[in-house]
């Protein structure tokens, strides 16, 4: 796939400091057209309100750049944060986007959360992007490239020198993404990896998440030769197994993310919130002992 990596791709990012995620406007400045990737839905769990705060910033600055919006693009079912793309795609009609393997997701955590209602089949959303597949944005022309590991539907958007990576990776000094969510693999993961690595040296990396480690600066994107030469976990694991042993022992020492139960049962469902109950609440379920 000719990636036209000698392009200089237009992006502007959003840092949601609650969450510790980056969303990305992708410009294409010749025809005014965008996508944004890995938006945000505010959301407190301790009373369990929710907000468009961080959405409404990103949609004021299309606004106020003169652009069009094409797309909303997800690169995977978060566990860390809500999506707004539903939000977003009614005040802007632009469609939802996400890799097809997004079915296995909903087919595994449907059954975590009793929900038959909810369909399996990807129809939440309205583009389910084949591996390699192409996007368009405007003349900006990119594709899907499956990167799968953290989670079955991990998908990184690739447009001339940027690459929009999701979990897979994080900065060089935090490392990669855990395996342990229902279908994750770490020798899966390492072989994505490995294929966002393949990528020019100079494509610059655009992070879905960063954690500021010691209270460092926030770092938006890293380039494919920093992430090769630095990454904590990548220079400590020459091959698929070392990774994947590395992965389970660090993962078993992990807590669970603390948006993961909201998050997930919204984001199965491209954002759209359960409908209300007879009494006009909304209502999100809470697995006892399973997780």
């Amino acid at each position: 796939m000719d990636t036209h990596s000698d392009i200089k791709t237009d992006v502007e990012s959003f840092f949601d400091p609650d969450t510790f995620t980056l969303t990305h406007l992708v410009t294409d400045p010749a025809s005014g057209k965008c996508a944004l990737i890995d938006s945000v839905l505010d959301f407190d769990p301790k009373s369990g309100r929710t907000s468009t705060k961080s959405a409404d910033k990103a949609l004021a600055r299309i606004d106020a750049r003169g652009l069009t919006l094409e797309w909303v693009l997800e690169t995977h079912v978060h566990a860390d944060h809500l999506t707004a793309g539903s939000y977003i795609r009614e005040k802007t009609g632009a469609p939802i986007g996400i890799g097809a393997n997004v079915r296995t997701v909903q087919d595994v955590f449907t059954g975590v959360f009793n929900l038959p209602g909810v369909a399996t089949d990807g129809s939440q959303f309205d583009h389910l992007f084949a591996d390699g597949e192409a996007i368009s944005i405007g003349g900006l022309t990119g594709y899907a490239m499956y990167t799968p590991g953290h989670t079955p539907a991990c998908a990184t958007y690739v447009f001339g020198d940027a690459a929009f990576i999701g979990d897979t990776l994080f900065a060089p000094d935090y490392g990669s993404a855990r395996c342990d969510f229902p279908g994750g693999d770490g020798e899966v993961l390492y072989n994505s990896i490995q294929k966002i690595l393949a990528l020019p040296d100079a494509t610059r990396l655009f992070l879905c998440h960063d954690y500021q480690p010691g209270g460092r600066e926030l770092m938006i994107s890293n380039t494919v030769a920093e992430q090769r030469q630095q990454n904590v976990h990548l220079t400590t694991c020459k091959d698929a197994a070392a990774y994947a042993k590395m992965r389970a022992d660090k993962d078993a020492t992990l807590s669970m993310p603390v948006l993961i139960l909201p998050s997930v049962q919204v984001n199965i469902r491209a954002g759209k919130l359960p409908e209300p109950e007879d009494n006009g609440t909304r209502y999100l379920k809470l697995p006892l002992d399973l997780l």
